[in-house]
């Protein structure tokens, strides 16, 4: 049976872990595990611009990915960055088996305002099918509302919902349903 992971790189909150790990298993349908913790990625900090490369993360996790996990979400609780942008959520490879998830910039405390944690739970949720939805070939959707619709501030993200749109469901579904044809 194909196998969707979950791990923190480092010391992340369990209640936010647990929010990507159930959204992963009720969304794609595929049984899920939790892998334990990778290494702080210390590795992956650019003292220049005070943030951590997340093409270095994904890097590391994907020599880390078990044989049997055919999708890898790794959890980061620091600010992640891709050269052309000052931050991202988080990054995947498209159609390949890995991605990461940024929590820092989905706490509203980031913002200056006092936490929320349903909401904080919210947009974990949000990001974690977004990123998972890029490593089953899923790219970006124009409906402002699907969770597949590139967010660039947090009012973007605030603004989607937790699921898919009817198009990127068929998509997602799909890519799912071969995988277990192919696997």
């Amino acid at each position: 049976m194909s196998v969707i992971a979950v791990a923190a790189a480092g010391m992340i909150d369990e209640e936010a872990i647990a929010e990507a790990e159930s959204s992963l298993g009720s969304v794609f349908g595929m049984k899920t595990r939790r892998l334990p913790p990778f290494p702080e990625p210390s590795y992956a900090y650019d003292a220049a611009r005070n943030q951590y490369s997340s093409t270095l993360v994904l890097r590391d996790a994907l020599g880390r990915k078990p044989q049997d996990v055919v999708k890898l979400l790794v959890v980061v609780d620091a600010d992640v960055f891709i050269p052309m942008l000052s931050f991202v959520y988080g990054q995947a490879q498209l159609d390949g088996p890995v991605a990461v998830l940024s929590l820092t910039r989905l706490r509203q405390e980031f913002y200056g305002l006092p936490e929320n944690r349903p909401l904080f739970l919210f947009r974990i949720r949000k990001e974690t099918l977004h990123e998972i939805g890029h490593c089953f070939g899923l790219t970006h959707c124009r409906d402002p509302l699907c969770t597949m619709c590139l967010s660039t501030s947090i009012q973007q993200l605030d603004r989607k919902q937790a699921e898919f749109c009817d198009g990127c469901a068929i998509l997602a579904r799909d890519a799912v349903r071969a995988m277990g044809d192919s696997g």
